[in-house]
């Protein structure tokens, strides 16, 4: 999010941060999704609450009168200070309640100590999908109701993953929101990893790593950036001895495959 947006981003997390402890966040999470996809649905709606030249009283009453009694009083509230803010674009009024839905879900794993789970659930889950193309076009089919999606993937991972997990897949698959599975697993993902302020790696090795390296390499990756690093490990045969790090557009190539393209590369030039 860019200019206005931003900054009335950084408003709803505020909100959300000073009323979410008493709330029951699973339910609140889910709560917020649901008015992200209204919004998504009722452009008219969106386009007059996200209006930055309509008082934001106005505004505030409408989103009450629809919403009262509808949702819990902290999922209003949110919600509230979301219209009440102005906006770049009306897009982003509906892609702030889905991000604070995700902060909610995490949010909800934190307090049972789990959020470490959902980081890893949520990547192995992607590499499920690239193995799987008929379950990833299944849950990628428009025509596939919500429903079913949710239906399916419940008999898939209920009991399996944590619950917060289970409710983020469950929202990806069924409002991918125009974008592809992958990528708004992997949106979800670094949301996730926010709360605690942390990076993401993927780190691609053609053998599984030993917990010990896996502590040693994230040592040392929290002492280069400054910041704790959470690893996803992707097991790749085609990687040629060592491995390699991505950080958002950093990239760490310790393998026999990306120097061998180094010297490559360094020839051609």
């Amino acid at each position: 999010m860019r200019g206005l947006s931003r900054t009335a981003l950084a408003e709803v997390e505020e909100r959300f941060n000073a009323v979410a402890a008493s709330a029951d966040l699973g339910t609140l999470a889910e709560e917020l999704f649901a008015v992200a996809d209204l919004f998504d649905r009722e452009h008219g709606l969106r386009r007059g609450l996200s209006d930055p030249a309509r008082p934001a009283e106005q505004k505030e009453q409408t989103i009450r009168a629809l919403l009262q009694g509808k949702v819990s009083e902290t999922a209003l509230e949110i919600t509230v200070a979301a219209v009440r803010a102005k906006w770049s674009r009306s897009g982003d009024l509906a892609d702030a309640l889905e991000r604070i839905g995700v902060m909610a879900a995490a949010a909800e794993a934190e307090s049972e100590s789990r959020l470490d789970d959902v980081e890893d659930e949520l990547f192995r889950f992607g590499r499920i999908l690239a193995a799987n193309p008929g379950l990833r076009r299944w849950l990628s089919a428009p025509a596939v109701p919500a429903e079913r999606k949710g239906e399916l993937l419940a008999d898939l991972l209920g009991g399996k993953v944590v619950p917060s997990t289970l409710r983020l897949v469950t929202q990806i698959a069924a409002h991918p929101r125009g974008r592809s599975l992958e990528t708004a697993l992997e949106e979800y993902g670094y949301i996730v990893a926010r709360t605690r302020q942390r990076l993401v790696g993927v780190v691609r090795s053609a053998v599984p790593l030993a917990e010990e390296q896996k502590q040693r390499l994230a040592t040392w990756l929290r002492a280069t950036y400054g910041r704790d690093v959470h690893l996803n490990v992707e097991v790749d045969p085609e990687v040629l001895g060592g491995f390699s790090v991505r950080i958002g557009d950093d990239l760490i190539d310790t393998t026999i495959a990306g120097r061998i393209e180094e010297v490559r590369r360094r020839l051609a030039g």
